[in-house]
């Protein structure tokens, strides 16, 4: 049995996967970042403030919910949410961006900045800086920023600028590219908030476990609601930090099955998905080693999602790993499922999903269906629908 806590080592590599892949510029302020994080990790100061303000202000513990009526209508397995979209920002984002601007904050950095797809990581990343009084630039697509109108004007109000990127595909991998160029240039005062497990080292670790609160409380939970262990977990699949956070807690229980849900988008013969990990090469993109989509030149082609927060031609070099381990198995659902999958939910349950989310939802209601009433499954309902309204409407013609 692999001991799934060995990793990464201390290089950031998940055996192939990982490592760093960085500018000479920027091999001092990773060297920098990981020798700070690693210090505060194990700090109990920094941990108590952590924790106090996931309590405190980001609103944690998030409910385990049974998903009654879903349950009933789907037939077979027990469907639960872990309701992250309750948390403070709408979104499992929060809780990385609290540990990491007290990081910040530890390492004396007064500006931040961070790139953004669905906008929930830079709302976040808006939020945490507004509250420490932080200087706060957010990248964004200019695609993106058209289809997420609402969390673009949340993160002005406030107080972060939002900066348009209009090259390549204009949507997340543009902007974590030039967040990237940024922090090149910025240094020595700037801190860049990453919002997903991909990056150099020590930003799939870091990300990681600061969302690892998901999977601490969900596996308590489920014990003290239920007892034992479930039998399934579900969760979308971009970068994957929702997924890794959910996760991690349960890797080294072997009859907890892990799904990895990726954007199948248009299609998988239509060329316009996102799934990296099932139609993608092993490469490199920014600055690790992992599964991206590219062509038989090595280049990253653009991606499709509905759902902006997918919409990445690249993954978490964790997930690699775990798929090559076969520790997790990575499933699709494409952009008509997680449509329907939004509007069920929302009937049923009464309970929006953002886009990402319903990619989960829609995946876990097919598994519910081949397992038997007495199997549970948990889904990771990563962050609200509320940012995807006008999206979906204009989608199918309605005027808001």
């Amino acid at each position: 049995m692999i001991d799934y806590y060995q990793y990464p080592d201390l290089n950031g590599h998940f055996e192939q996967f990982g490592g760093i892949f960085a500018s000479e510029t920027l091999m001092h302020c990773l060297k920098e970042l990981s020798e700070s994080y690693q210090k505060v990790k194990d700090s109990k100061a920094f941990q108590k403030e952590f924790h106090n303000d996931l309590a405190h202000y980001v609103g944690r513990p998030s409910p385990l919910y049974h998903a009654k009526r879903l349950t009933q209508t789907v037939g077979g397995a027990q469907i639960w949410l872990k309701r992250e979209d309750l948390n403070h920002t709408g979104a499992h984002k929060i809780n990385n961006t609290v540990g990491q601007i007290l990081l910040a904050k530890a390492m004396g950095k007064t500006r931040i900045i961070a790139e953004t797809g669905a906008g929930q990581h830079g709302v976040a990343t808006a939020t945490v800086a507004a509250r420490m009084g932080l200087k706060c630039i957010v990248y964004m697509g200019e695609v993106d920023i058209q289809r997420q109108a609402i969390n673009v004007y949340r993160m002005k109000l406030l107080g972060a600028e939002v900066i348009s990127v209009n090259s390549g595909s204009k949507t997340l991998k543009d902007a974590l590219n030039e967040a990237m160029r940024d922090w090149v240039s910025n240094v020595d005062d700037t801190f860049y908030i990453i919002g997903t497990v991909a990056g150099p080292a020590p930003y799939p670790e870091m990300v990681r476990d600061f969302n690892s609160i998901i999977g601490k409380e969900a596996k308590e939970q489920f014990d003290k609601q239920v007892g034992g262990l479930p039998d399934a977990l579900v969760a979308c699949v971009g970068g994957g930090s929702n997924a890794m956070g959910l996760f991690h807690e349960f890797l080294n229980d072997e009859t907890v099955h892990l799904f990895g849900v990726e954007a199948a988008g248009h299609g998988m013969r239509s060329g316009q998905h996102a799934a990296s990990i099932n139609d993608g090469e092993i490469g490199v993109l920014h600055g690790n080693r992992t599964h991206v989509m590219s062509d038989d030149d090595g280049q990253i082609i653009e991606t499709h999602s509905i759902s902006a927060g997918l919409d990445y031609p690249g993954v978490g070099p964790e997930h690699a790993f775990l798929n090559l381990k076969k520790r997790a198995k990575y499933v699709l659902a494409n952009d008509e499922e997680a449509l329907n999958a939004f509007h069920l939910l929302t009937e049923v349950e009464g309970i929006l999903p953002a886009l990402e989310s319903a990619h989960a939802v829609a995946y876990g209601m097919k598994l519910a269906q081949k397992l038997e009433k007495d199997k549970h499954i948990i889904i990771n309902l990563s962050g609200r629908g509320d940012k995807d309204v006008h999206t979906i409407a204009a989608l199918e013609g309605i005027e808001v």
